[in-house]
C-alpha cells in the first residue's frame, strides 16, 4: 500500500473553510514588509538570523533548540527521513500513526521506506495511551502524535506523550502542534521534556499567523536530537519572503491575539448552531470543528459548495464516516457559513 497527500481542488472564489487556513489573512504589517523587499534581497540567498532570533524569543527556547522548515510539512518529512533512512526489507522500520490523522505522516514515512502502523483513537475520538504503547515494538523508529488532533480537535495529555516517549527510547516521537496556538497547552519549552530527549515538537506559522503561502514552520527539540533533521533539510529551504516576514508576524502580537479570539468566538457560535440543528460535533481545541452529519454529509457539502462555502469531507478518515470539518476563522465568515448551513440543513431552496 502506498500513501500520498490528498490534494483538494479549491475554486478561485468563495469562502475557504476546508483547509484550516487563517480566514482573515496575514497581519497588515507582514504585507508592508513584503512590499519593502528589494531586488537584491530577491537575488541573494536569504539570511535566517533574524527569523531564528524571533522564533527563539517568542517560544522561549535557545536558537540551537529550533530548526526552521519550509512549512511544517518539511519538518515532518525531515523527521521521517532521519528516523527511517536505514529502513529496508525484510525488516523495515515502523512508523506509528494515530488515526484519524494528517495524511502527510503516512505519506512521508512511506516515502522514507518505513512501514505504517495505524493506531485508532478510542470511541468518541479519545486518545488511547494504552493502544499506542501496545503498538510499540522492536522496529518502531517514529511515532506521530497530533496535539490538538486533526481532524477531531481533541487534546492529548502531556503525561501520555511523556509515557509514550519513555516507552520507545529508540524512536523519534514527533508531536505535531500545528493548532496549538488555539489550545491551552504546548510542549515547546516545557521543562518535562528534559527527561525525554527523543521528542521533537513541530509548529507552523500558517494558521494563527496567516503565513500558509509563505511556507514557514519550525521543529523544536534538543540540539542533539535536531542534528539528524538538520542533515536532511536543505540549506536554503526557507524563501526570503518567509525569512523577512516571520519576525514581523511574530512581533505583531495584537493581531495574533485578535485572530485567536475570533477563532474562539467563531467556535462558540458554531457550537450553538449545531446544537440547535441537533448535529453531533466534538468540542475542539483547534481552529476547526468536526461535525457528524451522517448520511446527509454529502448533501450538506454539496449544498454549501453551491452557495460558495467550502468545507472538508472527512468521511474517508478512520472512524469519521459522515463527518465534515469546518474551519472557524473570523466571526463574519463563520456567520456567513452558518446562514448557508441552516438553509441546506433545513431544506431551503
Amino acid at each position: 500500500m502506498t500513501y500520498e497527500y490528498e490534494r483538494v481542488v479549491t475554486p478561485s472564489t468563495g469562502l475557504r473553510l476546508h483547509l484550516n487556513e487563517n480566514t482573515a489573512g496575514c497581519s497588515p504589517k507582514v504585507l508592508d514588509a513584503l512590499h519593502r523587499i528589494t531586488r537584491e534581497q530577491a537575488a541573494f540567498y536569504p539570511d535566517y538570523d533574524a527569523a531564528i532570533s524571533a522564533v527563539s524569543t517568542r517560544f522561549g527556547v535557545a536558537a540551537d533548540e529550533l530548526l526552521l522548515t519550509n512549512g511544517l510539512d518539511e519538518g515532518i518529512l525531515a523527521a521521517a527521513v532521519a528516523a527511517l533512512r536505514n529502513a529496508g526489507s525484510p525488516n523495515r522500520s515502523e512508523a506509528i500513526v494515530v488515526v484519524p490523522a494528517f495524511d502527510m505522516y503516512a505519506a512521508c514515512a512511506d516515502a522514507a521506506g518505513g512501514s505504517i502502523v495505524q493506531v485508532p483513537l478510542d470511541e468518541g475520538f479519545t486518545f488511547s495511551t494504552a493502544r499506542v504503547l501496545a503498538a510499540i515494538g522492536p522496529r518502531t523508529r517514529l511515532i506521530f502524535l497530533t496535539n490538538p488532533n486533526n481532524p477531531t480537535g481533541q487534546i492529548i495529555a502531556t503525561d501520555s506523550v511523556l509515557a509514550i516517549a519513555k516507552a520507545a527510547p529508540g524512536a523519534l516521537v514527533f508531536v505535531d502542534e500545528a493548532y496549538a496556538d488555539f489550545a491551552d497547552q504546548s510542549l515547546v519549552a516545557d521543562p518535562r521534556l528534559s527527561a525525554v530527549p527523543n521528542v521533537v515538537v513541530g509548529r507552523t506559522f500558517a494558521k494563527a499567523y496567516g503565513l500558509a503561502a509563505l511556507r514557514a514552520g519550525a521543529v523544536f527539540g534538543r540540539p542533539e536530537t535536531l542534528a539528524a533533521l538538520r542533515r536532511v533539510v536543505p540549506p536554503y529551504s526557507i524563501n526570503v519572503c518567509a525569512a523577512i516576514t516571520l519576525p514581523v508576524a511574530l512581533g505583531d502580537t495584537a493581531y495574533y491575539d485578535w485572530y485567536v479570539a475570533q477563532v474562539r468566538e467563531s467556535k462558540a457560535i458554531l457550537y450553538d448552531t449545531l446544537d440547535r440543528l441537533r448535529v453531533r460535533y466534538w468540542t475542539s481545541a483547534a481552529n476547526f470543528v468536526l461535525a457528524d452529519f451522517g448520511t446527509e454529509a454529502g448533501r450538506v457539502i454539496a449544498g454549501l459548495a453551491a452557495r460558495q462555502v467550502y468545507v472538508r469531507d472527512r468521511s474517508r478518515d478512520p472512524g469519521c464516516e459522515g463527518c465534515v470539518r469546518i474551519t472557524t476563522g473570523i466571526v463574519e465568515h463563520t456567520r456567513t457559513c452558518l446562514e448557508a448551513l441552516e438553509e441546506v440543513v433545513c431544506g431551503a431552496a
